[in-house]
């Protein structure tokens, strides 16, 4: 790979990768891959632990940004407007006084359906999403609240990406999106025979007896390989770190997307507290400001974004020590990934939210 490191501080880039490096040798990860991007070119990609170059990890809520991406493409193509009625392109959806949610409530958290359910084996047949879709009900009327949809938005989106283009959505990416940038890793719907291997399993951290559960629900729930073969889109994405911070490079350099699609991505639309647990995504001590389906740090930095970076800034940070990020000023995108979960899923000890408050401003601050 060519050498250009010298675009970033070598002695932050130093410091950013032995701080990351230093929780799998010395601390609880069983691995990590970080990677740094910037021009449309990758700039430093490292693996730590038990892993190769070529392992992919499950995205979890990283992912997000790469779904807002596809649909960020169809909206800069016309093929989808903010403003229209998720009922209007997929009537199933419309019973129990659903008609009147917009796409664009959907894609920001506000659509009044944050826990609606679609487990196994419903997930697995499109009938039955669709008759799931139907019996869906609102805890709150669409607009009135910023609640994390964590599954049941990405559902949706799913399923509109495919009425509107004829391809289901994992097909529309590797088709339309990852293939034509050759970013091969990134994947929707492993097949369970092609897991072991290709895709680091999920270990947990903090596991001090074999009669140890792992709570069944948030991240461990993607440690079942039939789930993750089923692909929930929005956090059963694989993909190596480096195909995800050129991911982030694309947006900007590719030309895949129309002039001001992305923009019109990434423009905040509010910034609010999240409501809701904190396990769920609510709380915290800062705002979230919210684009279409990917966070923004806006004037707050919430939902574990950098503070050291510019106020355009978008991405999303991922259970439990995941984070994936486009500084559009700075140029700079960057991907740090790991198969590390304490058993309750997420790490909101002090210790967790330092390393990934550390590792998030460290990266966003190796360029100037």
């Amino acid at each position: 790979m060519p050498d250009h490191t010298d675009e970033l501080d070598p002695q932050r880039l130093d410091t950013l990768l032995r701080r990351i490096r230093r929780e799998v040798e010395h601390g609880p990860l069983p691995s990590a891959q970080v990677a740094v991007a910037r021009g449309g070119r990758l700039l430093a990609f490292e693996t730590y632990g038990d892993a190769g170059p070529d392992t992919r990890y499950v995205l979890q809520s990283v992912g997000r940004s790469i779904v807002a991406g596809v649909v960020w493409k169809l909206i800069g193509e016309g093929l989808l407007a903010v403003g229209e009625q998720v009922a209007a392109i997929i009537p199933e959806f419309a019973p129990n006084g659903k008609e009147t949610v917009t796409v664009e409530q959907v894609l920001t958290h506000t659509a009044g359906f944050p826990f609606a359910p679609l487990g196994l084996p419903k997930m697995l047949d499109r009938e039955q999403r669709l008759a799931a879709f139907g019996r869906w009900r609102l805890d709150y009327p669409p607009g009135s609240r910023f609640q994390y949809h964590l599954t049941s938005a990405a559902w949706l989106i799913a399923e509109i990406v495919e009425r509107r283009t004829g391809l289901t959505f994992a097909d529309y990416l590797h088709e339309k999106v990852a293939g034509p940038l050759g970013l091969s890793s990134i994947e929707l719907g492993v097949p369970v025979d092609r897991q072991p291997g290709t895709v680091a399993p999920m270990l947990a951290t903090d596991r001090t007896s074999d009669d140890q559960e792992a709570d069944p629900w948030g991240p461990w729930y993607l440690s079942d390989p039939r789930v993750l073969a089923a692909g929930e889109p929005s956090h059963a994405l694989v993909a190596t770190a480096a195909d995800v911070a050129l991911y982030f490079q694309a947006l900007e350099h590719s030309g895949l997307w129309k002039p001001g699609a992305v923009a019109e991505g990434t423009r905040i639309r509010f910034t609010e507290q999240p409501y809701g647990e904190q396990i769920y995504g609510g709380g915290g001590n800062r705002r979230t400001s919210m684009g279409l389906f990917v966070t923004v740090a806006g004037p707050d930095a919430g939902s574990n974004l950098p503070s050291t970076g510019s106020p355009a800034l978008f991405g999303s940070a991922g259970a439990a020590y995941q984070l994936g990020f486009m500084d559009p000023e700075s140029g700079l995108s960057f991907a740090c990934l790991s198969n590390g979960y304490p058993l309750a899923g997420y790490d909101h000890s002090p210790r967790g939210t330092a390393l990934l408050a550390d590792i998030a401003n460290l990266a966003a601050g190796l360029v100037g």
